[in-house]
């Protein structure tokens, strides 16, 4: 099987903010992380939940995931400007990030 895995990370924005947190996730965390090396797959917002936000990032491996977490969490960039204005958006403690591997199906395409 292959080593590449997936994260699919549920978000809460606070009540009311999924469009400024939508904003902010589009303008600077995405192209933060991207441009860090993050293999940034999709954004949704979630249809059911007015303030419920997914995405969901590739990895080619642990290594590669590791490697990355500590390029892009322990950057004086993300500690000392994008973290603070992340908890300020969202709902930490409702955070939900599932690991997934595609099945032989999913990898041929």
């Amino acid at each position: 099987m292959s080593a590449v895995f997936y994260e699919i990370r549920h978000y809460q924005a606070r009540p009311g903010g999924r469009d400024a947190w939508v904003r902010y996730m589009e303008d600077v965390v995405l192209p933060f992380q991207a441009a860090g090396g993050m293999s940034v797959i999709a954004s949704f917002i979630d249809e059911e939940n007015p303030d419920g936000y997914v995405w969901i990032r590739r990895f080619e491996d642990e290594a590669q995931r590791e490697e990355l977490y500590a390029a892009i969490y322990e950057s004086d960039r993300w500690r000392n400007e994008i973290r603070p204005a992340v908890m300020e958006l969202l709902i930490p403690e409702a955070t939900v990030v599932t690991r997934v591997v595609p099945t032989a199906l999913s990898a041929l395409r």
